[in-house]
């Protein structure tokens, strides 16, 4: 009896050990598709987001095969394409951003890796600096708490940049929709308003600022997903994320949140492949 159940312990830990290998190895793309009256034509998105400078085959040729497939109008970034590490090399992300920059407008939020290294030269040194210069020489628009109109489509796309107490991992900062205000401006009434937002845990908040539909991610799916039930764990180390990847609405108020393309400080996946979003924005008829 005791062989048999130590039999089947480890067939499982073997099949979980594949099942993680491939699952952090591996992306899935996944659609959605929202309307309104305010577009006034239909724009294809593909959002990046948490890649932290993980490469799909070589100079990210898979990756970059599946964005060009999905034929998009534009590209939105909700941050983390690299990792904070000094020294740690961010040439795999470079070399996404400068091939799909260099066919596709790109518009890029930055995530909590990218606030530190732009904001600490002290730790990281001219690494900051040498990303921004970068990605400006490959004509990627910044949106840090700041916003673009998109007149023929109708849309406004805003960046909220959050400083580090919003991600703090045990005493987390609340964040209120006049503090977005006051970071980026009011939102946008007349067009459909778009913000690119790292951190969904604050969905309340940005549906209140007024976010048609906000785009995030930052959580990496939970990280291990039980099927059925949803992400055990968040990059905060909280238990059973609620926004853990997907998609969410309330008060007519959207946001969809990317389970990423990579990771970093926990760099496993299980039952939770990495995600390329495409999102079609239509008109309604």
């Amino acid at each position: 009896m005791w062989k048999i159940l130590a039999i089947l312990l480890c067939l499982t830990a073997l099949i979980l050990l594949v099942v993680m290998i491939c699952d952090s190895n591996r992306f899935v793309k996944v659609s959605y598709r929202i309307s309104d009256r305010r577009l006034k034509k239909n724009c294809r998105v593909v959002l990046l987001a948490d890649l932290h400078n993980k490469s799909y085959g070589k100079h990210n040729e898979k990756l970059l095969a599946a964005i060009k497939s999905s034929n998009p109008d534009l590209i939105l970034c909700a941050g983390d394409l690299i990792t904070s590490r000094s020294g740690k090399s961010m040439e795999h992300a470079k070399e996404l951003v400068r091939a799909i920059s260099a066919e596709y407008p790109f518009y890029y939020a930055n995530g909590n890796h990218e606030y530190r290294i732009y904001r600490e030269p002290q730790t990281y040194g001219k690494m900051g600096a040498s990303y921004r210069a970068f990605l400006k020489g490959n004509h990627v628009r910044i949106l840090e708490n700041g916003s673009i109109l998109l007149p023929e489509y109708g849309i406004r796309i805003t960046g909220l940049d959050l400083p580090r107490e919003y991600y703090q991992k045990l005493d987390r900062t609340k964040l209120e929709s006049k503090t977005i205000s006051r970071m980026v401006g009011h939102a946008d009434r007349n067009d459909f308003q778009v913000l690119l937002a790292h951190n969904p845990v604050f969905f309340d908040a940005y549906a209140g600022w007024g976010a048609d539909l906000t785009l995030s991610g930052h959580i990496h799916g939970g990280i291990v997903r039980i099927p059925g039930i949803g992400g055990v764990i968040s990059t905060s180390y909280r238990l059973f994320p609620k926004y853990d990847g997907g998609y969410y609405e309330q008060n007519q108020k959207k946001m969809i949140v990317s389970r990423g393309l990579g990771s970093h400080t926990i760099p496993v996946r299980l039952f939770n492949p990495a995600e390329l979003v495409v999102i079609d924005l239509v008109t309604e008829e």
